[in-house]
């Protein structure tokens, strides 16, 4: 299949352009590198031996798009995975969030459409379950609108404009991934996670410490009711999750269908830390904080749809996770930034 990938520069969409290539598939990435480098793309092919076209540009420009559509398509899917995705920062700046995070679908649908687009795989979240007592979260679990930041919000409401796209479009394949916590990196360390500034996920603030960047691992919390007193999630190495997109483009039928994709077995804060310090062979510098606001002890989710409708099962583990993150971060002190 020929598929457009927006957002193929990041982290999430670099790890699945190369599961893509080497499947088979034929991809070309649209990023407008506001959060990665064109360094990524390069790499990409360097993985794989394949072309990887990437095309600078908005993916919430109708114009842009339909350029990429007349230069490189026709297309046989879109994957979404074009989104500003900083929780914190989207509570200061909800309107930079919903605009980008809904306008990109709605360019995208537009111009995939006019052009016969059959296919559309949306990058989604976790987070748009709003129960913790749901916990495993199956695809039934209870969702809403009313979450607690709007990059959550945004990606519950672009679930619900492709539900109803998909709705009156019968021969239109939407399929709705909701990631849990992405981790670690390609095992060749050529393409990773590059977050600027400090990072908000745990593993590349914990990376960051490894290599000397950053003083100490804050623990945000070590009093909720889990077995080390640690916050508990769901991580999912993110080749595996590049895995998911492969097989979910590849048996995607028409209608409207969500999954989850995660590992199903929750690790604590400290089960993250003490994971990557084997990685790196030593202790690392730890300080016990309050708990932040809005955080909960656990969440995780149930991938037993995914296994029983798509075959996807994760098979990476933390411990794989923290290895390959290293080998990215000592190979790639700066990231991208070379």
């Amino acid at each position: 299949m020929r598929v457009l990938l927006a957002g193929g520069a990041g982290y999430i969409g670099t790890h699945t352009a190369v599961a893509l290539l080497d499947a088979g598939h034929e991809v070309v990435l649209l990023d407008d590198l506001s959060a990665t480098s064109a360094i990524a793309a390069e790499r990409v092919q360097e993985i794989t031996g394949k072309p990887a076209p990437l095309v600078i540009g908005d993916a919430k420009d109708d114009a842009t798009v339909a350029r990429v559509f007349d230069e490189y398509g026709p297309f046989d899917s879109i994957i979404h995975l074009a989104a500003h995705k900083a929780v914190g920062e989207s509570t200061q700046l909800p309107l930079k969030y919903y605009a980008n995070n809904l306008d990109s679908t709605f360019a995208l649908l537009r111009v995939g459409l006019e052009r016969g687009l059959k296919s559309f795989v949306f990058s989604s979240t976790g987070t748009v379950y709003s129960d913790p007592a749901d916990l495993p979260f199956t695809e039934e679990s209870t969702t809403s609108v009313d979450l607690s930041n709007p990059y959550s919000k945004s990606k519950r409401m672009n679930e619900k404009v492709l539900e109803d796209v998909a709705a009156v479009t019968p021969d239109l394949a939407v399929t709705v991934l909701r990631y849990f916590n992405p981790v670690g990196a390609h095992a060749s360390g050529l393409i990773g996670e590059d977050p600027a500034g400090i990072p908000n996920n745990l593993m590349p603030f914990v990376s960051r410490v490894a290599i000397g960047t950053l003083s100490e691992v804050g623990i945000f919390g070590d009093d909720y009711d889990t077995p080390d007193g640690t916050g508990l999630r769901d991580y999912i190495h993110v080749v595996d999750l590049a895995a998911g997109h492969v097989v979910a483009l590849e048996q995607a039928q028409p209608g409207y269908a969500v999954y989850n994709l995660g590992t199903g077995e929750p690790v604590s804060v400290k089960g993250v830390v003490a994971a990557f310090e084997r990685a790196i062979g030593r202790e690392l510098p730890v300080n016990i904080k309050p708990r932040r606001p809005g955080d909960v002890a656990a969440t995780y989710c149930d991938p037993a749809k995914a296994a029983r409708e798509l075959g996807w099962k994760a098979q990476l583990t933390i411990d794989d996770a923290c290895r390959d993150y290293w080998t990215w971060q000592t190979k790639n002190p700066q990231g991208y930034n070379v």
